[in-house]
């Protein structure tokens, strides 16, 4: 297994980021723990590189990212596409959901999720 690169200083951000998780994560986060979704292991708020993703599955290199308001703002805008190219180059898959898909239509989600883990288990 290829160790990605991460920067140490982010940990204890990422630590409080899992302590203080919005309530779409939260939402999500019921759901896909515990390898609830095809025994895949998803972790919380992990350290990559220079960035910290909402949740990461190593086993089959997927980011999932979930957006609030501020990502649809030109700045976020432009920092996304920064971060996905980055994780990207890495080999990562990254889905990214906005908070009201997740509160709205939770199972079309996890259903999306389903379907990108169960294609590219090994």
């Amino acid at each position: 297994m290829t160790f990605l690169p991460y920067n140490n200083n982010l940990k204890p951000f990422a630590k409080k980021l899992r302590t203080n998780s919005t309530d779409p994560e939260c939402m999500l986060w019921k759901y896909i723990r515990k390898k609830q979704i095809l025994n895949v292991q998803f972790y919380r708020q992990k350290v990559i590189g220079d960035y910290i993703v909402d949740f990461f599955a190593p086993a089959v290199k997927l980011v999932i990212e979930i957006d609030g308001a501020q990502h649809y703002e030109n700045d976020g805008v432009e920092k996304d596409l920064s971060r996905d190219a980055y994780l990207n180059e890495l080999g990562l898959k990254v889905l990214r959901f906005d908070n009201n898909q997740v509160k709205g239509s939770l199972n079309s989600v996890l259903d999306a999720i389903y379907h990108y883990v169960e294609v590219n288990l090994r």
